[in-house]
């Protein structure tokens, strides 16, 4: 996949995914002297959808994506500790041409699932249940609609896909058998933890957590503060692109809910405005301005609700 990821002084680019860039520290760069075992993640402008990268970024969206996890993550550190070494600038840290979209993290070896909980009924959730009651093997009361409350939140594994390929959900035994049945309980219980503290901050604020994926690896114990074998919450959290957010005041089960994240943009691409045929082979449109321009300000609006403050791009 081609990738606008930057050369950064210090830093060696090893990996792209859909949305972030990754590096490590040159030997004898100040990161790799002060820090043991990290990584560079840095939050592109790239938006993804219908597991395609999008050739149109979202000017800015690194940033939200970056600054909400930071928030998120301070939100969250007395329930599960993180990877986040710093954020701040400095030869040991953030290199300038990054700073605001990227973090130095610990260096984790990620367990290959998504974390989903969900509190609400929707997306790929809504066309298992609407086939066979269940999600993810979960039965599910009859009734239920597009948008409905569940009756507690649930948790709803996936698997890891590559670039270009599509997530798939699992049961909670598949992933038992395939990580182990405590692991596989620790990974159920944190997810969910995380979900209600975090649906209960955002329903506070007029947000509706509809539902979250989160990814947890293990620390090697490179740092002196964190034993070998500490169950760690990487990647990024409940942000616009991990989660579904929804304004509380316009909730309506039995329909699509408004939304602060990426819906619009998946809206458009099967609109008959863009002329896009998702069946077929041939890659997504460029994005219109005014669809950027909408998209962009969904993030910042997510932010604003959600930490309270502003944020300049």
């Amino acid at each position: 996949m081609a990738t606008t990821a930057p050369q950064l002084p210090g830093w060696t680019h090893t990996y792209s995914g859909k949305v972030r860039d990754l590096y490590v520290p040159d030997p004898g760069s100040p990161a790799a002297t002060e820090h043991n075992d990290v990584v560079l993640v840095v939050a592109s402008d790239r938006i993804s959808a219908y597991d395609h990268v999008l050739d149109t970024p979202i000017p800015g969206k690194g940033v939200v994506l970056t600054q909400l996890s930071l928030w998120w993550f301070d939100q969250l550190a007395d329930l599960v500790p993180n990877h986040v070494v710093t954020a701040a600038a400095g030869p040991s840290g953030v290199p300038e041409g990054v700073v605001g979209r990227a973090m130095v993290c610990r260096r984790l070896d990620m367990f290959p699932v998504e974390c989903v909980a969900r509190g609400y009924l929707t997306g790929s959730g809504l066309v298992e249940y609407r086939a066979g009651g269940a999600v993810c093997g979960v039965p599910l009361p009859a009734g239920l609609e597009d948008g409905s409350r569940l009756p507690e939140a649930i948790f709803t594994p996936a698997t890891k896909a590559a670039v270009g390929e599509h997530d798939e959900n699992v049961t909670f035994e598949a992933v038992a058998a395939r990580i182990g049945a405590d692991d596989a309980a620790l990974l159920r219980d944190l997810t969910l933890a995380v979900y209600r503290r975090a649906e209960e901050l955002a329903r506070e604020r007029g947000v509706i957590l509809a539902d979250t994926k989160l990814e947890f690896g293990r620390s090697p114990g490179a740092a002196a503060d964190d034993p070998v074998g500490t169950v760690v919450l990487g990647d990024e959290v409940l942000t616009p692109d991990s989660s579904r957010f929804w304004p509380a005041d316009q909730w309506q089960p039995g329909r699509p809910q408004p939304s602060f994240d990426k819906q619009y943009v998946r809206d458009w691409l099967t609109s008959p405005a863009s002329g896009w045929d998702r069946a077929s082979d041939v890659p997504p449109p460029p994005l219109p301005d005014d669809v950027v321009a909408r998209t962009q300000e969904r993030y910042l609006d997510a932010y604003r609700r959600l930490t309270g403050r502003d944020l300049t791009l």
